[in-house]
């Protein structure tokens, strides 16, 4: 059973969320917070476009804040111990037909990038490999029909 409103994350994808978190709050807030103060200084605030400016990205920024503390709250963590079995954190070489393969990191819907070959575990490829083995040949359901490959590497 899946619990409702979990993330899932590689190890890596955590760190590079809480630098995130960490950065905003410890850099970008503060400076935010001198532009608020600026813009205020300047006098009425009712034509004030700078003072308008930041009040907009203060609540960009708070909002980015909270959602990372949600998703850093509801996390879960994977760290593929096993690694004979494709799960999240795997990297992964996937063969269509003779000749042609590719390869793919495993990692949570957050971290997917299929420009740089991260792709999710809640994808066709990523939830079909999932907790099998190199050598076996697998059924990917895709929205355009299924059809087989071959798992060739995992590690």
């Amino acid at each position: 059973m899946k619990k409702e409103n979990v993330v899932v994350l590689t190890p890596e994808g955590y760190l590079e969320l809480e630098a995130e978190l960490n950065d905003l709050k410890l850099n970008k807030r503060p400076e935010v917070i001198n532009s608020l103060k600026y813009a205020r200084s300047l006098g009425d605030l009712s034509e004030n476009a700078d003072y308008d400016a930041a009040r907009n990205e203060q609540a960009q920024l708070e909002s980015r804040i909270k959602e990372l503390e949600y998703k850093l709250e509801h996390c879960e963590i994977i760290d593929n111990k096993d690694k004979h079995v494709a799960n999240v954190g795997s990297t992964i070489v996937v063969e269509y037909g003779p000749d042609d393969t590719e390869e793919f990191k495993i990692v949570g819907s957050l971290e997917a990038d299929p420009f740089n070959n991260k792709i999710s575990n809640e994808s066709p490829i990523g939830k079909a490999v999932i907790g099998h083995k190199a050598g076996e040949t697998i059924s990917v359901e895709s929205p355009n029909g299924s059809y087989e490959v071959i798992l060739k590497s995992v590690s």
